[in-house]
């Protein structure tokens, strides 16, 4: 007769192989435009990847690593119980059921994450010019911008005419995506080097990031020399942020903003060439397709 504590192993071990099929499908599975913010946020996290794209390293790390930690901490409480809780499954019809479910059930969600995998890696996770690609070219004349950056001076489009321009949107207390996008697009102008585009942050809360916090600001996300971010009065930056078309809802009593995640690619001639996805990949593909 089956025990107690061998059934509730097996259980856990269930319960494990559901939760890791819950992260992966988290993860992995493509989201529509339609799809909620907060569930874009979640994604963006917890596996620093947005709408169809793959996890960053350290979203694969934890991906791998926490079912694999948990079924090994599981193997070492429970590893002779576990055993033979199976054993007992597998003696009668129902248990064999359940055990040849489960076994098609991983199988198919590691033949599904491979194919996701293969595919977003034989399409390099972002073409902007493919068929149905999520930011299609846009080549129109780039919004004005002219607002104050860190070092407390005024910074236009026409100043960086000849070379590339990525435009994010953040803002300071934002402790979810915000410092995700900035990061990656640091990280676009550490790997291209020499070819780098000048990086622009427009905050989205003019009330908090005023001109005279900017410094601290650019201080706590690491900007380079060649990076700026930017505020003004409140009426000059969301004047800046309509002309972007830049949708967002800000909550008074907590000063949270939604917003989206993409940035703008302006190309050396000052025209705006693209909407990306605000991970660097995606910029770093769609600026050397300039």
């Amino acid at each position: 007769m089956t025990s107690r504590r061998e059934l509730a192993a097996a259980f856990a071990l269930f319960a494990i192989l559901g939760i890791t099929a819950a992260w992966w499908a988290l993860a992995l599975w493509p989201l529509p435009a339609s799809s909620p913010d907060w569930l874009q946020r979640t994604r963006l996290v917890c596996f620093g990847s947005t709408r169809d794209t793959l996890p960053t390293p350290a979203g694969w790390s934890l991906l791998i690593g926490e079912p694999l930690a948990m079924l090994a901490a599981l193997a070492i409480i429970w590893g002779p119980a576990l055993r033979d809780g199976l054993r007992a499954l597998a003696r009668t019809l129902p248990g064999r059921t359940v055990l040849t479910a489960g076994t098609l059930a991983v199988l198919a969600g590691l033949v599904a994450a491979g194919v996701r995998v293969a595919s977003a890696s034989a399409a390099d996770r972002f073409d902007p010019t493919a068929a149905g690609a999520p930011a299609p070219r846009l080549d129109r004349p780039a919004p004005p911008l002219a607002l104050t950056d860190q070092h407390g001076a005024a910074v236009t489009l026409a100043q960086f005419r000849g070379r590339p321009v990525v435009v994010a949107f953040a803002y300071a207390h934002c402790t979810t995506v915000c410092p995700i996008i900035v990061h990656e697009m640091t990280d676009v102008q550490q790997r291209l080097g020499q070819d780098a585009p000048a990086l622009l942050v427009l905050t989205l809360d003019p009330w908090r990031d005023t001109p005279a916090r900017l410094p601290t600001v650019a201080q706590s996300w690491a900007l380079g020399a060649d990076a700026h971010v930017l505020s003004g009065s409140v009426a000059d930056v969301n004047r800046a942020l309509d002309a972007w078309e830049i949708p967002r809802s800000r909550d008074t009593a907590t000063g949270e903003v939604t917003h989206p995640t993409f940035v703008y690619i302006v190309g050396p001639d000052g025209r705006l060439v693209w909407q990306v996805p605000g991970y660097a990949d995606a910029v770093v593909t769609a600026l050397r397709q300039l």
